[in-house]
């Protein structure tokens, strides 16, 4: 198996942040750089097992995404072809395949949540309360069902424990009105086109989540990662089953094994089996390849 990255160092550059998957850096005063590592988090906890590889795949697929949306929204990617990186970068060899510079750009403090199928934590709130984030949704639908119409399920942004789901109206009084219409109206239209080329790729995107921030000109410009593995749910179109929670090419499989021992959900958390580790990267590498016609070399 090939060698993993769980965390970088890179003297040169102050590190603004070290998030569960991310490490992001100041490289100019209007430019980030952004890594990411194999870490891989469940419940809240990086796990001291990483994936290795995953991070290329997550750089690759959102660079892959970026250029697809760009019809609908800008986008902070400045490159991430690592040849046409600064000789600074380049010399740490590591970071090929994994690395993003990016405008700096101020994210909303929303995630921008769309759902097109009953799953997740929206199905756990439909049945307990029959709406998803002040969404009526109509009765008897079951699980991973497919909604009558996709719907914007907005939630906080939690710096520890979980982002937790708010409504519309609770995202204005955070973002302001106007901003977040805006907001649910790209987040929308971006999950239509992508849902829309999934199916015809064979995966259905049952649910995903987008952050958004603001240029230096004041215009909303999509950010951070989009539609990979770790911040979307694909199902294989040719599995999917409306009553059982379908498989996912996504970290799901890493939940239901943690799932399956005992193991409380708090610090520390257990190391990964080896086949674990290796069905969680086909599972990340099957969903690039389906989606991009291409095969990724992992360095």
């Amino acid at each position: 198996m090939k060698a993993s990255l769980t965390k970088t160092e890179l003297e040169e550059f102050p590190l603004l942040h070290r998030g569960k998957v991310r490490d992001i850096y100041e490289i100019s005063e209007n430019e980030l750089l952004i890594v990411a590592t194999d870490r891989i988090s469940a419940f809240d906890c990086i796990l001291p097992t990483p994936i290795p590889g995953k991070g290329q795949i997550l750089t690759a697929l959102s660079a892959f995404w970026f250029d697809f949306l760009s019809d609908i929204t800008k986008h902070h990617l400045i490159t991430a072809n690592f040849e046409e990186m600064p000789e600074n970068i380049r010399k740490h060899k590591e970071l090929k395949g994994r690395s993003m510079i990016v405008k700096r750009t101020k994210i909303f403090p929303v995630e921008c949540v769309v759902r097109g199928y009953l799953a997740g934590s929206g199905w756990k709130d439909y049945v307990s309360t029959g709406e998803i984030c002040g969404h009526k949704l109509p009765a008897g639908l079951k699980e991973s069902e497919k909604l009558p119409e996709p719907i914007f399920t907005p939630a906080t942004k939690a710096q520890t424990g979980h982002d937790e789901n708010i409504s519309e109206s609770e995202m204005a009084k955070i973002v302001g009105a106007e901003i977040a219409e805006k907001l649910k109206s790209l987040s929308l239209r971006i999950y239509d086109k992508a849902s829309k080329y999934a199916l015809q790729r064979g995966l259905i995107l049952a649910d995903t989540k987008f952050e958004f921030g603001m240029d230096e000109t004041g215009e909303i410009i999509l950010a951070d990662e989009v539609l990979t593995p770790d911040s979307s749910r694909f199902w294989s179109l040719e599995e999917y089953k409306v009553g059982i929670s379908p498989p996912s090419f996504d970290k799901q499989f890493v939940r239901d094994y943690l799932e399956s021992i005992d193991w409380n959900k708090k610090m520390p958390a257990p190391e990964l089996p080896s086949e674990i580790v290796e069905a969680t990267l086909n599972r990340y590498l099957k969903a690039y390849e389906i989606l991009t016609g291409k095969t990724l070399c992992l360095e």
